[in-house]
């Protein structure tokens, strides 16, 4: 399964994020360091599921033609700067991103928060001045981990059998770091690994953590934010612009039953407002007020971004029954797989079970009931039939 890794500054909204995404408890207080043990919960993707394009009843599956795919999500500790040298939680902290894909980057749009997490008027503070500086904590953090060992390394790398590239990535191998990473990161640096400087050795190992562990900066509390500040987000590439405290909102809202809303709409319906206080409802129009400016409270939209945009995700069905699009137990597109761009039937077969993958024999794509090579790109929103020698 996918993991995110929610990270950034004490106080920025981090686990209000959390737990509008999971409706997962999670301490949320206004102050540094709410939370010392990483919360861990399921997230979910949202994706228009293929019953309604193929005209296909009986799918249940997904909530009237919307679906929802589930990953992992992991709230750890603010970090500060300096976290690499032990500053705040400090290495506790980057030992819980280990099992991260990606990292969402919490930022407070609306500067209420200092550069270490303590709250300061809104708006003294730049959040663009946040950016970049996780990335840095873990270049620097990889760095120590490598440099420990650093001379060792070159000195056996000048043998003919040695590969240095894969005993970079054997050290790192608990950070989910593979050789193929390490080299995309040598050539992306321009770094000679086998004969560097220590701050060349720097330069690589930001690019590592750059290939290994991509990010996702969000602007956290942009409803507090001025219209000013968010139009300087805007026009920052990769950013998202979110208000977790609103989704939070609408989601209680809607386990309550006063609103209707679906994870990721850019609106909701009050259902009962005569039920509601005026404060209530007013909170709720505010809420909607900023989901018309940006599209929806930012939540969803962030999460789908991050496992479609920036980890290249597709998303591929497979069934047994490829006339009727179902499984063995006619239950209609029972499974959906987030699987790398470029994969091909062979590796979903590999996704679906071990044996399967063992004993592959071909695909039939069952949307043209063609039989499909091995090797054939899939392509997202693919259904796919599997015939193996093993069930």
């Amino acid at each position: 399964m996918i993991n995110l890794a929610i990270a950034g500054k004490p106080n920025c909204g981090k686990s209000t994020f959390y737990s509008a995404a999971t409706m997962a408890p999670a301490e949320i207080a206004n102050y540094p360091f709410t939370t010392i043990d990483a919360n861990k919960g399921v997230a979910y993707v949202r994706i228009d599921c293929p019953c309604r394009e193929l005209g296909i009843e009986g799918c249940k599956a997904c909530i009237n033609g919307v679906r929802f795919i589930q990953i992992g999500l992991i709230d750890v500790a603010g970090l500060v700067p300096d976290a690499h040298k032990g500053k705040g939680l400090g290495n506790k902290f980057l030992d819980n991103l280990r099992e991260a894909d990606a990292i969402l980057h919490i930022i407070d749009a609306s500067g209420g928060t200092d550069e270490e997490g303590n709250p300061v008027d809104p708006g003294s503070h730049d959040p663009l001045n946040d950016i970049g500086f996780i990335e840095h904590e873990m270049t620097m953090w990889v760095y120590g981990l490598l440099e420990k060992n650093w001379q060792r390394l070159q000195r056996s790398s000048q043998a003919r059998t040695f590969s240095i590239t894969n005993a970079v990535a054997e050290q790192l191998a608990g950070l989910s770091v593979t050789e193929e990473d390490v080299v995309r990161a040598e050539n992306d640096s321009g770094v000679n690994l086998k004969n560097c400087t220590d701050d060349e050795l720097v330069k690589f190992c930001e690019s590592l953590v750059s290939a290994s562990k991509p990010f996702l900066v969000i602007a956290n509390k942009s409803d507090c934010a001025s219209d000013e500040v968010i139009a300087k987000l805007k026009d920052e590439e990769k950013i998202s612009i979110a208000s977790a405290a609103g989704e939070l909102a609408i989601r209680k809202a809607t386990e309550a039953g006063f609103t209707s809303y679906v994870p990721g709409d850019s609106d909701f319906t009050i259902l009962n407002p005569e039920k509601l206080s005026k404060a209530q409802n007013a909170g709720l129009e505010a809420i909607r007020g900023f989901m018309k400016k940006a599209g929806g409270t930012g939540v969803q939209q962030t999460i789908n971004s991050a496992v479609f945009d920036l980890l290249d995700r597709i998303v591929v069905f497979p069934v047994e029954d490829e006339s009727k699009y179902c499984d063995g137990q006619d239950r209609i597109l029972p499974d959906a797989f987030l699987m790398k761009k470029g994969s091909n039937p062979h590796d979903l077969a590999y996704m679906v079970h071990t044996d399967i993958g063992d004993g592959f024999l071909y695909a039939v794509d069952a949307k043209t009931k063609m039989r499909i090579k091995e090797t054939h790109e899939l392509k997202d929103g693919d259904i796919i039939k599997i015939v193996s020698t093993k069930k």
